[in-house]
């Protein structure tokens, strides 16, 4: 039996992952560093206190951890403020299945931004946990963040589908013990071993059906 689900924010709900790389590719190339070519697939999942200091400090960046963080969210609230890029159906699924399920929310975001895109996509209600990386001692693919937002929603892991796009999403998951659904964005295929990781792997978000969660459990 699957008790509970828990999303992913950024390229699950909302397609920010391209945001995210635009932000702090100018940002870095503005502030005198080198964007590597794995650079954004290193990012992914990330915590907010994880990247700064990998901009900083692996990628040259003229700026402080603290700067770096503080700036580049600082930016990413002022492109929310004017578009959250909100998935198509991605409400909707949302929706059918908190009629269901107790659902949370593991991200990688910053709490200001998880916020915001809740409030702009009128989903805040829908999640009984949420929880940033920035609250936890790991950010993915560490598997703190799942770990805490089953505690907080009251359920074993072993017992959540957890709803994910990238490669280091998927690790942190599987590693907290949840059956994982898959949905990796068309732009960031998942490693080999982050798809193997995958209980199934979807197409698009609006695939993932309370039938589907079923056949997980």
């Amino acid at each position: 039996m699957t008790d509970a689900v828990v999303f992913d924010l950024d390229g699950v709900i909302v397609d920010s992952e391209p945001v995210w790389e635009e932000v702090r590719r100018a940002y870095v190339a503005a502030h005198g560093g080198t964007w590597q070519p794995d650079t954004q697939r290193r990012l992914m999942g990330m915590s907010t206190g994880e990247w700064a200091h990998y901009l900083s400090g692996e990628l040259g960046v003229d700026r402080t951890a603290e700067q770096v963080a503080v700036e580049v969210v600082e930016e990413m609230t002022r492109r929310y403020r004017d578009h959250v890029p909100l998935i198509d159906g991605a409400d909707q699924v949302v929706r059918r299945l908190a009629a269901r399920w107790p659902l949370g929310l593991a991200s990688s975001s910053p709490t200001r931004l998880i916020e915001a895109a809740l409030a702009a996509t009128g989903l805040t209600d829908a999640f009984g946990a949420t929880l940033s990386t920035e609250q936890t001692e790991r950010g993915k693919p560490a598997p703190d963040v799942y770990l805490s937002v089953a505690q907080r929603l009251g359920v074993d892991p072993d017992r959540c589908a957890a709803v994910e796009d990238s490669s280091n999403g998927v690790r942190s998951a599987a590693a907290a013990g949840m059956r994982v659904v898959a949905v990796p964005h068309g732009s960031y295929p998942l490693d080999p071993d982050a798809a193997g990781l995958a209980a199934v792997t979807l197409n698009a978000i609006g695939e993932l059906t309370p039938e589907l969660v079923d056949e997980l459990g």
